[in-house]
């Protein structure tokens, strides 16, 4: 367990646990940085930190890619990665500081719901 449940950044990853207790791994990163502020994961070969420095590059590039097309007006909600077996969700919060990253099992998380959970443990990260 790499958080603290006294600090937003905690809490939200509690609130994913809470809410997906079958989650291989989340994240609540800093997008400058590129650091984990907290993370948990449920399996062993998946470091949610190393993952985080992978994803926050992610996130930037698309954002270049957003200004290269003058797509002003418009922000990321989220961003999905979809392998063979798992789902890789980074959703940004609203002011485009921090993201969510969160990895679960495809077949047995559904995605809507994944993103609904994101959607709210990003409201305490305001």
């Amino acid at each position: 367990m790499a958080y603290s449940t006294n600090t937003p950044a905690g809490q939200s990853v509690q609130s994913i646990l809470d809410s997906l207790p079958g989650l291989m791994a989340v994240a609540v990163v800093d997008i400058q940085s590129g650091m984990a502020l907290a993370s948990h994961s449920n399996t062993p070969n998946l470091n949610p930190e190393t993952a985080a420095a992978y994803n926050t590059e992610v996130v930037k590039q698309k954002q270049k890619a957003m200004t290269a097309l003058k797509l002003s007006g418009e922000k990321i909600d989220d961003i999905l990665i979809s392998l063979t077996n798992q789902l890789h969700l980074l959703n940004i919060t609203e002011d485009g500081k921090k993201f969510i990253y969160l990895v679960v099992n495809s077949r047995d998380t559904n995605l809507a719901i994944a993103r609904d959970v994101c959607r709210q443990a990003a409201e305490v990260l305001k």
